[in-house]
């Protein structure tokens, strides 16, 4: 009887974690159904009054996952004041994810990567564009759209060397002299950015 139990509790396991999975996103429908369940609950709560909007009503439906792969991936740069790319269909970027470059080609898989401070490059043919981004995250959707939100990007030939060396000087001696935990984690940002600058101009 002892014996069986490993067998059993491992099987029933499995089974729970099997009825808990969630699919991806990209496994979801392409179109919702518009919170039907909570506006018939709202009606019937409360009939006198419309229910509210709620975020789903204002979004666009998502694009339904090509059958084939695309020849292009569309990409999207967005920053928190501006949107550097809009549904530019591009041959491959490359990404300064936190586990290192990442290259994202049409039909990559669905992905989520957190950025860290690099290059973000984009691949036309034989025409290659080069940004710099301080951080954020890659959105990879199955539909071949990449959505990069980043906090600051910059086009690396605009990027003054000068300036860049200055700069990581600067941090380094706030470092050195850093005394709290607060002054030690600016300057080590400081420095971080400074250095990515740096490796970004000169790789």
């Amino acid at each position: 009887m002892l014996r069986q139990t490993p067998r059993f509790l491992l099987g029933r396991a499995s089974a729970a974690a099997t009825r808990w999975i969630r699919p991806f996103s990209t496994d979801l429908p392409s179109e919702t159904g518009g919170d039907s369940k909570f506006i018939d609950s709202w009606k019937k709560t409360i009939p006198n009054i419309d229910p509210p909007k709620t975020p789903s009503a204002y979004m666009k439906p998502r694009p339904p996952t090509p059958s084939t792969i695309p020849s292009k991936l569309t990409v999207n740069l967005v920053l928190p004041y501006d949107s550097v790319l809009s549904a530019k269909e591009v041959d491959m970027v490359i990404v300064p994810a936190s586990t290192g470059q990442m290259g994202v080609l049409p039909g990559h898989v669905a992905t989520i990567a957190e950025l860290k401070p690099g290059i973000f490059s984009v691949h036309e043919g034989n025409d290659v564009t080069k940004y710099f981004l301080s951080g954020g995250f890659a959105f990879v959707h199955a539909n071949s759209v990449a959505d990069i939100i980043a906090i600051e990007a910059i086009p690396v030939d605009r990027i003054d060397p000068n300036l860049v060396q200055k700069g990581l000087s600067e941090f380094q001696q706030k470092l050195s002299s850093a005394s709290t935990d607060v002054e030690k984690a600016e300057a080590q940002i400081g420095v971080d950015v400074h250095s990515a600058l740096n490796a970004a101009l000169t790789g």
